[in-house]
This record gives structure tokens, C-alpha cells and sequence, in this order.
């Protein structure tokens, strides 16, 4: 496959970043999550938003990077409803990555905590404290977080089914490897 039909380098490692950084972030939110209230539980909770607000920020310039830069283009086999899947596929895994760091920093200003990166700077609270507000804030984040899990499952099964299954060249485009 020609360097033309892939994804710049910048694209292919932020990719690769982000990738680690959301399952990493889901799994340790989960882990936080099940632990008992504690201070310890909170220091933890700020690290967990810190990663949130990361993938908040990478998406940004992931979607500055796709508009600057592009993507290739499918491969010319694909079905005008398989392409029409693909594309809705990446648009929904972009919402994700922007709504679930949303929800989260909506949830924590609705409990009247602030998102403090790395203990030095505080950053705004998107809404005001709103008790009651909260809870339902943090069922989206959770439902948002569940759909985004099986959006990426089928982000991973569908690449992998170009690879193997249609050998297309399709999962060649985020490799930096010529």
C-alpha cells in the first residue's frame, strides 16, 4: 500500500496514545469505582479525571490533525453501506471521546468538586453544584462508558475483519511500517 493511503504518522501515534490511555482510564475507572469511600479513593477518583481531561485534549488535536490532514480512502471493494457504517462508526467513537470527559467533569462540578490537573490547576466548573443533578450525571457517564466499550469492541472486530476475512489492506493504514 502506497504512503498515501495511510494516516500521517502524527494521526497513526496519536491513535496508538489514545488507545492505551482509554482503556487504560476505563479500566481504572472501574477499578475506582468498586473501592469503599476513603481519601485515598478521591486522590485516585482526581487521577482518573486528570487521564479523562488527557483524552479530552488528544481528541481536539486528533480532530484538527483529521481535518488538516485527512484520512485515506477505504478501500474501493466496500459497499456504499459498509462505508456508510465505517464512517458512522468513527463519528460515534469521536462523540464518545468528547462526551464521556464532558460527562464526567458535568458530574464532579454537580458535586461541587473540582477537576484539579495534576493537584495545580483548577479548571472551571461547567455547571453549579447540583446535588441532585449528580446522580444522573453519573448514570450517563456510566451508559456513555458501556456504549463506548462496545463501540470499540466493534471498531477492533470490524478492522480485524478487513484484515483477515477481506485482506484489503484496510488495517494497513494505521501502521507506520511501509
Amino acid at each position: 500500500m502506497k504512503p498515501a493511503n495511510r494516516y500521517h504518522p502524527l494521526q497513526i501515534a496519536l491513535h496508538g496514545l489514545m488507545a492505551v490511555l482509554m482503556v487504560a482510564t476505563f479500566a481504572f475507572g472501574k477499578y475506582v469505582h468498586s473501592l469503599p469511600l476513603s481519601p485515598a479513593k478521591f486522590q485516585l477518583i482526581s487521577y482518573h479525571k486528570w487521564a479523562g481531561i488527557a483524552v479530552l485534549a488528544l481528541v481536539l488535536v486528533r480532530i484538527l490533525l483529521r481535518l488538516a490532514k485527512g484520512a485515506p480512502a477505504l478501500p474501493a471493494s466496500m459497499s456504499a453501506a459498509a462505508r456508510l457504517v465505517a464512517h458512522a462508526g468513527h463519528l460515534l467513537l469521536y462523540v464518545l471521546m468528547i462526551a464521556i470527559p464532558l460527562s464526567g467533569w458535568l458530574m464532579s462540578s454537580a458535586y461541587g468538586i473540582p477537576v484539579v490537573m495534576f493537584g495545580l490547576w483548577q479548571l472551571p466548573d461547567l455547571i453549579a453544584a447540583n446535588p441532585e443533578l449528580a446522580p444522573q450525571l453519573g448514570q450517563l457517564h456510566d451508559a456513555l462508558n458501556t456504549l463506548l466499550l462496545l463501540a470499540v469492541l466493534g471498531h477492533v472486530a470490524a478492522a480485524l475483519k478487513h484484515h483477515f476475512i477481506d485482506k484489503d489492506g484496510l488495517l494497513s493504514r494505521m501502521s507506520l511500517r511501509g
